[in-house]
């Protein structure tokens, strides 16, 4: 098949819409259901965040997509059972296989984020994933191929609808792409760089040069998402998975407060009096996932207050207070953290340390990198320049 007619474009308006290989035939084919232009959009590029991921770590690697970013991505590292806990697949039948356990964690990281998400697995979907994604509200799946029950499971999902794709593992694309912005060809050279490599992290100019291998392959992770999220961006990691990713932002602090405000809010879901909240039992999932987060925000009256918490709740729970937040984010440590382009304050910095950051991985080249070192340095802070710029638009 050379041509693949999509219901309309990114709007309902957007009329006539399709994909098509100028040479050759499509690379992927549709199971199950009819994909419309985002979900290709977020289905070939979480396919290449999966198989890099999957190539520099040597790990099953699994990504959630929304609106052409990553909300979520992990590979297979095995997960405490505080973390089953707080991502709801602690009831699962069947054993968690290294796949599933790296969808879990990519979905789980934001889930409010990753609420109708597109699915991208780098290796063959079973049927421990299946029942995963099974109960998740998602648009669809992109993934090498699916065992019979993952399929008769994704299948039936959305009366049938739901949209399942196999792409082609042999697939190279032209090293030159092009696209239209009005009316105007854009034409570049693939962004093809390899993030593979320890030696991404041989200029270190910090005082601490410390840099376990874990936080060579969380930073992998970080850069190697980032790679594929809408610049200006900024990702935190910790054990194998991204907790934190601020996307399309105009300015860098901006970036590197909102995934932080991520990785926190990915924290405190870990906080005892979080995982102790009173939930009913017929609650939904997105109704308690929307409750979590208000609950461990600011405007936390909005789910605690008479006549209101009644409907998410047994028993009325007591605040967690800005004290008690704050002692709990103080045990976050660990945290690696990547940056698309160089940081041109020491502000970025500031803010990391307060989500636990304790290895960066960012371009360099700043006319401010002295003072940025200096900020590391205050805090200890182990400090890689890469040389590597990553915008992705």
């Amino acid at each position: 098949m050379t041509e693949l007619e999509l219901k309309y474009g990114c709007n309902p308006n957007q009329k006539p819409s399709r994909v098509f290989m100028e040479e050759g035939n499509l690379p992927f084919e549709v199971l199950c259901g009819r994909p419309g232009y985002i979900n290709l959009l977020d289905a070939f590029n979480s396919w290449q965040l999966v198989r890099e991921l999957r190539a520099a770590t040597g790990l099953p690697a699994a990504a959630s997509f929304k609106h052409v970013s990553p909300a979520g991505a992990a590979v297979g590292v095995p997960m405490s059972d505080t973390l089953k806990k707080i991502y709801f697949v602690d009831d699962i039948a069947v054993p968690l296989s290294p796949i599933a356990t790296a969808y879990a964690r990519a979905r789980g990281a934001d889930r409010m984020s990753s609420f109708g998400d597109f699915i991208a697995l780098s290796d063959t979907c079973d049927e421990a994933t299946a029942l995963l994604i099974k109960r998740e509200v998602s648009d669809g799946i992109i993934a090498p191929d699916y065992t019979p029950d993952a399929l008769e499971i994704l299948k039936a999902k959305r009366k049938g609808t739901y949209c399942v794709i196999k792409m082609s593992t042999d697939y190279r694309p032209n090293p030159v792409e092009r696209k239209q912005v009005f009316g105007i060809t854009f034409e570049q050279g693939r962004n093809e760089i390899d993030l593979t490599s320890d030696e991404l992290f041989s200029n270190i100019p910090t005082a601490n040069k410390d840099l376990p291998e874990e936080a060579k392959r969380d930073l992998k992770i970080a850069l190697i998402t980032l790679k594929y999220t809408q610049s200006n961006s900024v990702c935190y990691v910790k054990d194998g998975q991204a907790i934190g990713i601020g996307a399309g932002q105009q300015s860098r602090i901006h970036c590197t407060r909102l995934a932080g405000q991520k990785a926190d809010l990915w924290w405190l879901r870990q906080c005892p009096k979080v995982m102790a909240l009173p939930f009913k039992a017929d609650i939904k999932r997105a109704d308690r996932d929307n409750t979590i987060d208000v609950y461990m925000g600011d405007e936390y009256e909005d789910v605690l207050a008479e006549g209101t918490w009644q409907n998410f709740f047994t028993e009325k729970p007591e605040p967690l207070t800005r004290e008690e937040k704050k002692a709990w984010l103080a045990q976050n440590t660990k945290v690696s953290l990547g940056s698309d382009a160089f940081f041109p304050f020491g502000d970025n910095i500031e803010r990391a340390h307060k989500s636990g950051v304790e290895y960066i991985a960012q371009a360099g080249g700043s006319v401010r990198d002295d003072h940025v070192i200096d900020t590391c340095d205050k805090y200890g802070i182990t400090m890689a320049f890469t040389g590597i710029r990553l915008f992705h638009h």
